[in-house]
């Protein structure tokens, strides 16, 4: 099913002279950086994420107002903390994608990973009979995708380009290289039956908002904006829903990779509703890993961004 992959490219207006500067500016980064440990690398993105929640005010104050609205009964310093933690954690990320393919290989995982709760989710992998995995933009959301793509797991991530076109294919080109398969999230709609026949799994990034369309459901206590498709995948072609996370242990290059819930399709065979019953259930599930750690959480999102038309402003 390699045609699958064939991403469909979207023209963008950009300087491109600028785009490739940046994209070897960033390849001599990576070189420079090569020269010290990966503790020391996360030890400096702590550093930068700091400084970031330092200075990039508008981030900063949509994360405290996240932070409030979700944790009510937190005081100022928790809020702070927390945010200033969550920026950390996104730097973290960072690094650890441009040193995953050096630092993970088949012989060595064990060294940066850590199962919890995984092994039925193996075996439903294992069965081919097409599978729906979800995480959020909380701990390092990349490394789940890269390891099953070295040992070999059908699976197909769900995933937007980044603006810049150069810096996009080569850490596109670096994650396919090691087993993943990345599906461009404008137009991958066409090709989702095709993979699900196949047996594959097909991997989401589940915490986005999806606009006036979505479908509002609970997440902290709030409305957010959820989309319909995962769901209508789920139920139309009658599969499984994975939800789990990999969370960072401490400020190390090694995880927790955690399922926390499977809904199985005779779950919903007796709902009301049960598109909204599967997108509400994943959403709880997501709430759930994201409270046992808040810091890991990108609370900088616009998760709120849309309401629901009947809600008063």
């Amino acid at each position: 099913m390699a045609e699958l992959v064939a991403k469909k490219k979207k023209k963008k207006k950009g300087n491109l002279f600028i785009d490739w500067l940046s994209y070897i500016l960033l390849r001599i980064v990576i070189v420079f950086l090569s020269c010290f440990s990966i503790k020391a690398n996360l030890n400096t993105a702590c550093i930068l994420g700091r400084l970031l929640w330092k200075y990039y005010n508008r981030g900063r104050k949509r994360a405290i107002g996240n932070l409030k609205a979700s944790f009510p009964d937190k005081d100022e310093k928790w809020i702070n903390k927390t945010g200033q933690r969550s920026f950390e954690q996104i730097a973290m990320l960072a690094m650890d994608i441009l040193f995953t393919p050096r630092l993970v290989k088949k012989n060595n995982w064990p060294e940066y990973a850590v199962f919890n709760n995984a092994e039925r989710t193996k075996w439903l992998m294992q069965e081919k009979r097409g599978l729906i995995m979800l995480t959020a933009h909380y701990g390092n959301f990349e490394i789940v995708g890269y390891i099953m793509g070295l040992f070999g797991f059908d699976i197909y991530s769900v995933a937007r380009p980044l603006d810049n076109k150069y810096i996009s294919d080569y850490l596109y080109g670096v994650r396919e290289r090691f087993g993943q398969k990345i599906l461009d999230k404008k137009g991958a709609a066409q090709y989702m039956d095709k993979i699900i026949e196949s047996g594959a799994t097909l991997c989401f990034i589940a915490d986005q908002d999806a606009g006036r369309k979505g479908i509002f459901v609970d997440f902290f206590g709030r409305k957010a904006s959820t989309y319909k498709s995962i769901g209508l995948i789920a139920i139309t072609s009658n599969i499984p829903i994975v939800v789990g996370c990999s969370r960072r242990i401490g400020n190390q290059f090694k995880f927790e990779m955690k399922v926390n819930r499977i809904i199985m399709p005779q779950e919903w065979v007796d709902k009301d509703n049960p598109l909204e019953w599967v997108t509400a259930e994943y959403t709880k599930a997501i709430e759930d890993f994201v409270r046992e750690d808040p810091s890991q959480y990108w609370w900088l999102h616009r998760r709120w961004k849309h309401r629901p038309k009947n809600e008063i402003n």
